[in-house]
């Protein structure tokens, strides 16, 4: 008889399962896609913080989770032998005008305090950047707290660390004991109807790219709304478009074409680099743009860990912290933004 039943393999689902197994918990996952499937199968892999200012619950519950992620993705690691691509080399920004640049150096005074004084946003040359960038100014944003992964890579290792700290991972079987639902957007679109007809839930489509530009080391981009991502294993990913309306869910088309001449635009060392992977899939937006966890709108007695729509990576060490505490201390720690009613109102 397993403690806890997780519904979903993806970055929330694993996530959740290694949190109630470090406490003792015996865990199922149950997905029958297999792991890190669906929205956590994407390329880009991008941990970054929101800007530090007009701090929220949303801001705050972001930062500590990219504060706390170094420590849980070394410790999967070291315990699955695998290497989930993480690693926290910053991230650049190009400024465009004399207004950004003030506003750049304004936002690094507040950082210093939101941040803790752990990490810093620095308005710095562009020629001293990290990585080949085009900007007006000659000058470019340089924080210190963001970092990367690479999705795949990060769900195989949770996997792997999970069956060796005998979790159990099918996918298909019974639920027993307490039942987290963490299966993204099929689970959400659920939910549609509960609330006076409400879209609670809704299918956002992305659209990236890997290309083959060994950039390994350096620091993120993040240029003309596109994010550039060097990964450990020499590959670059870019990303992604965020589709409201779509006409296939796992096609990419010239919309993708539109971001990858952003990223050569922006990033001269991807000029001639040539595409060698292009993906398309749907990710889970909540109403509140929030993630939603808590007791199960639908499912007397159950969980829901459901909405990481494009942070889902970076806030799932914490995400998976505060599920722990509500699933099995009985304590609640979350945000009144992350709850369900936040969705349904």
């Amino acid at each position: 008889m397993r403690d806890v039943t997780i519904f979903g393999a993806g970055a929330f689902g694993l996530a959740i399962a290694w949190a109630c197994r470090a406490r003792g918990a015996s865990v199922r996952v149950i997905d029958p896609n297999g792991v890190g499937q669906r929205a956590s199968n994407g390329l880009v892999g991008a941990l970054a913080p929101h800007v530090p200012e007009n701090w929220n619950d949303k801001k705050e519950i972001q930062f500590q989770s990219l504060d706390i992620a170094e420590a849980f993705w070394r410790e999967t690691a070291q315990i699955a032998g695998r290497d989930p691509g993480y690693a926290r080399l910053g991230r650049i920004q190009p400024l465009m005008d004399d207004r950004a640049v003030a506003l750049a150096r304004a936002r690094a005074e507040t950082a210093r305090d939101l941040w803790k004084g752990r990490y810093a946003w620095r308005v710095i040359p562009a020629e001293d950047a990290g990585i080949p960038v085009v900007s007006p100014t000659g000058l470019v944003i340089f924080d210190t707290l963001t970092a990367r992964m690479h999705p795949r890579h990060a769900t195989a290792t949770l996997a792997e660390a999970l069956r060796r700290k005998g979790a159990e991972i099918v996918t298909d079987g019974a639920a027993e004991g307490r039942v987290i639902h963490a299966t993204g957007v099929a689970g959400l679109l659920e939910l549609n109807g509960l609330a006076g007809q409400k879209i609670i839930g809704s299918a956002v489509k992305g659209q990236a790219a890997l290309l083959d530009a060994d950039l390994r080391g350096r620091p993120q981009l993040f240029a003309d709304a596109v994010h550039i991502v060097p990964h450990a294993d020499g590959t670059t990913a870019i990303g992604s478009t965020s589709e409201r309306a779509f006409d296939a869910p796992d096609t990419t088309d010239d919309q993708l074409d539109a971001v990858i001449a952003k990223a050569r635009a922006a990033c001269p060392a991807l000029a001639e680099a040539p595409v060698i992977k292009r993906w398309a899939g749907l990710r889970p937006r909540a109403r509140s743009r929030a993630p939603m966890l808590g007791p199960h709108p639908l499912h007397e007695g159950q969980y829901i860990a459901n909405g990481g729509f494009k942070i889902g990576f970076g806030i799932a060490p914490i995400v998976a912290q505060m599920m722990a505490d509500l699933v099995l201390d009985g304590r609640d720690t979350i945000p009144d933004l992350f709850k369900p009613d936040a969705s349904m109102r």
